[in-house]
């Protein structure tokens, strides 16, 4: 039950605060109901609380069926409340006209804007004996905007629609391309090693018969498999060398555009060089920062990161911190954290999450003299 609870939302999180700032214009509509006596006040009050309800079902529907019923039961509640106690109330159909917007299909948008306009234009004839020229002018301006405005939202619905799926289709190209390269890998190993390798086998089993019988020909034998083995190196690092290995001083700089983008401050500190350290490990560690700093983005709404790069004897320490939410359940357990523990064990690296006053993420991987010296290329 508690954990209901901390899960309930008045709005969907990814609206942030604006469905709050609409409420302000609920101001005149209760100052109107106040104002009133005996069972007129109570039924205006029971009709703004419903209007609330219905302005928060409209964020919250899952099908068309039920946001077309309560989008209709608010247009309702506002022609009500125009007719019965001030025609000033009409001006709440801005809640409705930007709900109309939402409609993506053309028959349903036009089928909604129809009635609402029906809706808005029935207290104007009802209370046509009380309005003078003046405020005619005022109500046909504002009545006119009214209609316009569900176009605009419309637009704008469509547009975010569209960035949505040109984003989808763009991981999903990514998705392609990182399968692509993985099949390419497999038959570059595949062509490439698999005749050396068994080749090697075959002579070591050769030697295995001939070190009791021919020492001099296992000798040449054994030879023979150094070369080959010095072979397969070689095309193991033209293989690696054709692959497209990331830096963290390229990552650094992707960073910093993608944080920026979000309207998060970034900082940086340490030297992003690391000449001596090999190409494998820079690309695995790229990664891990490429993840560190999504998590940052998506989830935890901080307006400061800084990344720190510490190239210690022996070791190389990253951090990212953010000043956001700290973790919860669900990003504490993410895909974001469980991909960067696998990518760092294939080095014997390791990660530290710290959850106060923020995140701060702490990556940590061992550097052996050996593998500074040979490296991936060399």
């Amino acid at each position: 039950m508690l954990q209901k609870l901390r899960k309930f939302r008045v709005f969907p999180a990814k609206f942030g605060f604006f469905p709050y700032v609409f409420l302000i214009y609920l101001v005149m509509p209760s100052y109107y109901v106040s104002i009133e006596h005996d069972w007129k006040r109570i039924v205006g009050v029971g009709l703004l609380l419903l209007f609330l309800v219905t302005y928060r079902q409209l964020y919250n529907s899952s099908n068309d069926r039920s946001y077309t019923f309560w989008l209709i039961v608010q247009i309702s509640i506002v022609m009500i409340l125009a007719i019965s106690y001030n025609l000033y109330n009409l001006f709440l159909g801005f809640f409705s006209a930007n709900f109309i917007g939402w409609y993506l299909t053309k028959y349903k948008f036009y089928r909604a804007l129809c009635m609402f306009a029906l809706a808005i234009t029935i207290p104007l004839v009802v209370k046509w004996d009380t309005l003078i020229l003046e405020t005619i002018y005022f109500y046909a301006v504002f009545i006119f905007v009214m209609l316009l405005s569900p176009f605009g939202i419309r637009s704008m619905n469509s547009r975010m629609e569209l960035e949505k799926k040109l984003e989808e289709a763009n991981e999903q190209i990514e998705e392609l391309v990182k399968r692509e390269e993985r099949m390419r890998i497999a038959r570059d190993l595949h062509d490439t090693l698999g005749h050396t390798l068994s080749m090697i086998t075959l002579k070591s089993q050769l030697v295995h018969k001939l070190i009791s019988k021919d020492t001099e020909k296992a000798k040449f034998e054994t030879k023979e498999i150094e070369r080959t083995s010095r072979s397969a190196l070689r095309q193991v690092r033209e293989l690696v060398s054709d692959m497209r290995a990331i830096t963290v001083a390229e990552e650094l700089i992707e960073t910093e555009t993608i944080l920026q983008a979000a309207g998060i401050s970034f900082q940086f500190e340490g030297d992003s060089k690391l000449e001596d350290v090999p190409l494998l490990t820079q690309n695995i560690l790229s990664l891990c920062l490429k993840e560190g700093i999504t998590n940052v983005v998506k989830h935890s709404e901080a307006q400061d990161c800084t990344v720190r790069l510490l190239n210690n004897p022996g070791e190389i320490e990253l951090s990212i911190y953010d000043n956001g939410k700290g973790l919860n359940e669900e990003t504490g357990n993410g895909n974001g954290l469980k991909g960067i523990n696998e990518r760092l064990r294939l080095i014997d690296g390791f990660v530290k999450v710290i959850s106060q006053n923020g995140t701060k993420l702490i990556i940590t991987i061992p550097i052996i003299a050996k593998e500074k010296k040979a490296g991936v290329g060399s």
